[in-house]
């Protein structure tokens, strides 16, 4: 188990080497349980624009209830698994309807809500409300595997329940104070973050576990902790269609379920097409194709999958109304308005400039 006096130089490591984080000891648990939700998947240093830029457009828990959804997948652009995004809004119309617009501070409860599971329900009781509470992410898992040799693959589920049970037997045999719950949550994940980090050789000699830590003393942390490969993903060859009159683009909008659901895109089809077959799909759509030119390749990684596309650009004639299901007509300049994923970025970048 821990012992209080590693966890005495782990608070003091925090409060000289924290980052100054925009969501960090604001007294606002809308900012932890937000910040929360960006941060699964996403890097820090991308999260922190996009963290102010929503809490500015959206300064409530209300205003995240009430706002529309195009708008709110636009403030979403460019973190990815919009999905999150979704139920953020869908878990604030439960907070309103159900908890009076307070954020319940019990795990428990906090499961109940869209997006939040285990971990996150842990870490915003923790850090919000200074529950004694685990709150275990990739980055606790890495640290604890460490400090205790814990040789188990921590991509099974065990591992994760091993080290919450060692997180929570310390919290019962030693009383914290709110404050300390709350940074100490916080140090864990930053040690992991900073000091013994995902990738590269951990910076044991600036670790304020080095004189306790199992696998630094036993030389294993080359070794610890273990994570078996993933699945291979699964690769799905894309032809985007960038069509266009003389002023305006088409973008589809993608179905209400599924990947990317709800977003738009440019007109696409899963396999690889050559010019010919390019243009005789977009006639088939009913529009005369006077001029076509294939522009670079790209390649998006999703967590199972990647697309591997290439893309046309088709000029057609002039037109006032398009009728085809889910797609609308916008003017060049306001593609930059629409929620278009990061997967298009290389395109939608090539048209913003």
């Amino acid at each position: 188990m821990l012992n209080i006096e590693e966890v005495k130089e782990i608070l003091k490591w925090f409060q000289k080497n924290k980052r100054i984080l925009p969501w960090r000891f604001t007294n606002n648990p809308y900012d932890v349980w937000l910040s929360e939700i960006m941060l699964q998947q996403t890097r820090v240093e991308a999260v922190i624009l996009k963290f102010q830029q929503f809490k500015k457009a959206l300064p409530t828990i209300a205003d995240l209830a009430n706002v529309e959804d195009d708008k709110l997948m636009k403030l979403w652009e460019g973190l990815g698994y919009y999905s999150r995004a979704r139920n953020l809004k869908k878990a604030a119309h439960t907070i309103i309807s159900q908890y009076q617009g307070k954020i319940p501070d019990q795990v428990a409860q906090l499961k109940t809500l869209a997006g939040i599971g285990p971990y996150t329900a842990g870490a915003i009781a923790a850090i919000a409300y200074g529950i004694p509470t685990s709150a275990v992410d990739g980055n606790v898992l890495r640290v604890f595997a460490r400090r205790f040799a814990i040789e188990d693959d921590i991509r099974n589920e065990q591992t994760k329940i091993k080290i919450e049970q060692i997180i929570e037997q310390f919290y019962q045999a030693n009383k914290l104070s709110k404050f300390e719950v709350q940074s100490l949550t916080q140090a864990f994940m930053e040690i992991g973050a900073l000091v013994c980090v995902p990738n590269g050789t951990p910076k044991c000699d600036m670790c304020p576990l080095q004189n306790t830590c199992l696998a630094h003393q036993n030389h294993l942390t080359d070794k610890i902790p273990y994570r078996s490969p993933l699945k291979k993903r699964k690769i799905i060859y894309r032809t985007l269609l960038i069509i266009k009159d003389s002023e305006q683009f088409i973008l589809h909008k993608r179905d209400e379920n599924g990947l990317l659901a709800n977003l738009f895109e440019f007109i696409g089809v899963d396999a690889h097409l050559d010019k010919t077959q390019a243009v005789q799909y977009v006639e088939n759509l009913g529009f005369q194709a006077l001029k076509i030119k294939q522009l670079p390749n790209a390649k998006h990684i999703f967590t199972h999958l990647e697309w591997h596309m290439i893309a046309y650009e088709i000029q057609i004639a002039n037109i006032q109304q398009v009728t085809l299901p889910n797609c609308i007509l916008i003017p060049y300049d306001e593609l930059k308005n629409y929620a278009i994923p990061s997967a298009f970025a290389k395109y939608t970048n090539y048209y913003k400039q």
